[in-house]
């Protein structure tokens, strides 16, 4: 939690320094009119790729490795025609994310909820919950150079709200109870799964590359369904085109 709400603090922080520099009377006022934005980069494409969490996570569950995800975007970037500095940014995409777990089996299909459960019988190299979303993100952005973002200084902050189209456990097999070794189990469900799912973004950082965090405001699981935990994560984006 306490990366989340630095990465917001220093966003809005960075914003508020930037929109006083703006407004102090003496530099010279910009004539935006001059300006061409015809053919300017304005981050129309956009990956990001890092660490994911859950808040809440109750101690029983046990979670291990570096957990990650991975989002891609294509966004409509729309200038303020009063000061292009400021834009709103519309985009369509995904978001993926994977968690890691140690000595631990999901059971997603559990008519009565996600069943986190100890195993410690079977030797697994690997177990991860990964979901998948079609999201729909929003951002309103700051820009030193409107005219090609893909340099200066430049912060964003939004929300996204995504679609769940995958959710599905995937367990990396050395040996089993029964000697069977070296295979792959998996199962897929996503009913005990929110969806929609409403999430706070914000990002900055320096011309193509920037820094960027997520929250997600309402609980990953249906209530009753699951543990109450709540997605988050943090890492590195590039953006440009």
């Amino acid at each position: 939690m306490k990366l989340v709400l630095t990465l917001l603090c220093s966003t809005f922080l960075a914003l508020g320094v930037f929109a006083q520099l703006e407004n102090n009377p003496m530099p010279s006022k910009k004539d935006w009119k001059k300006v061409d934005l015809s053919k300017r980069s304005a981050d129309h494409l956009m990956f990001q790729f890092g660490y994911h969490g859950w808040f809440q996570t109750p101690d029983s569950i046990r979670t291990k490795g570096f957990s990650n995800s991975f989002n891609a975007y294509f966004f409509f970037d729309f200038p303020f025609k009063a000061n292009p500095r400021l834009s709103v940014g519309l985009g369509v995409g995904v978001g993926t994310d994977n968690i890691y777990f140690e000595e631990t089996r999901i059971d997603l299909k559990n008519p009565v909820g996600v069943q986190f459960n100890r195993d410690s019988v079977n030797e697994l190299k690997k177990y991860k919950l990964a979901t998948g979303f079609f999201e729909i993100p929003l951002e309103l952005r700051y820009s030193t150079n409107p005219a090609n973002m893909n340099k200066g200084f430049k912060a964003a902050l939004g929300a996204k709200i995504g679609l769940g189209y995958d959710a599905h456990t995937k367990a990396k097999i050395e040996r089993d109870a029964d000697g069977n070794t070296s295979y792959v189990q998996k199962e897929k469900d996503r009913k005990h799964f929110n969806s929609p799912r409403l999430v706070a973004t914000a990002r900055f950082g320096w011309g193509n590359f920037t820094v960027f965090g997520t929250y997600q405001f309402n609980a990953m699981f249906k209530e009753g369904r699951g543990p109450a935990v709540r997605p988050y994560s943090i890492g590195l984006a590039f953006s440009g085109l």
